[in-house]
């Protein structure tokens, strides 16, 4: 029988982000409504299906929410081997620097100051969409937000002096002194989903391809700037909250449009 109540607990308990506990319990759901009870025939079953149905990502995803559940309740023998991502050589629609300071300077030329400053926090602290609803007033003036990720590991996020400095002022100008800056028009915290959703309008209105304006968009950003700034990967990894540094390398790599573009220059023969 699936436990299902127990399983939240247990998530819950090892201090998952509200993102995975929602993605483990999809998966756990998903698995019981197909083939019921835990036994290793329905779990080879199901990892068939998976890899029949979905990209090896979201394939890998799955199989990481079913594992989790299976040492929940002490079957860690039963546990479902990954299947092989074969890592792209590029980085796909990223946000050029071009595009970024376009985007933001029209963003401020109009006044759209909360989605000036929505992608001005993406892209100067490397921050998550997820995280980004969760700044506060009292961050921006201490300069930093200290999150805990799964496991309890303490990740700290930087908020540059440039940044922190013209914050402020727009929170002053608000009257606002504490709680989360970006909330929605009820005072309610925005959704990330609001947020993506607004910033392709604001793309699509100023000329920029949508395809490479969404939240994570930004925070790829923020990794190609740093690095080409400052070429300590260790120290991104530690600022983008990465549990391994082979996750970060792919920012060495250039995007389909640097390649292009390179390509294009060099190769004349």
């Amino acid at each position: 029988m699936i436990e299902k109540e127990n399983f939240e607990r247990h998530l819950r308990k090892t201090n998952f982000s509200e993102n995975t506990i929602t993605s483990y319990l999809f998966a756990l759901r998903q698995y019981s409504e197909q083939y019921g009870d835990v036994s290793l025939k329905n779990l080879k079953a199901y990892k068939v299906w998976l890899i029949e149905s979905y990209s090896p990502k979201t394939v890998n995803l799955r199989l990481r929410a079913i594992n989790c559940y299976l040492e929940s309740i002490g079957k860690d023998n039963w546990k479902l081997p990954f299947v092989r991502v074969q890592q792209k050589t590029f980085l796909e629609n990223v946000i050029s620097e071009a595009d970024y300071e376009y985007f933001k300077n029209c963003l401020k030329r109009d006044g759209k100051m909360f989605w000036y400053f929505v992608i001005r926090f993406l892209a100067a602290t490397g921050t998550r969409v997820s995280e980004l609803v969760q700044i506060k007033a009292e961050h921006v003036r201490r300069g930093h937000l200290d999150l805990y990720a799964k496991g309890g590991k303490l990740r700290r996020i930087y908020i540059p002096k440039s940044l922190q400095e013209e914050a402020l002022s727009w929170l002053s100008d608000k009257h606002q002194d504490s709680g989360f800056i970006f909330l929605n028009k009820n005072g309610d915290r925005i959704t990330t989903r609001g947020i993506s959703g607004q910033l392709k309008k604001l793309a699509v209105g100023y000329g920029i391809d949508p395809a490479v304006v969404y939240p994570h968009s930004f925070r790829h950003r923020f990794a190609k700037s740093f690095l080409e700034r400052c070429n300590d990967i260790a120290f991104l990894a530690d600022l983008m909250g990465h549990e391994s540094i082979e996750t970060t390398r792919i920012y060495l790599r250039k995007t389909a449009t640097e390649q292009r573009e390179i390509v294009d220059r060099i190769i004349d023969w």
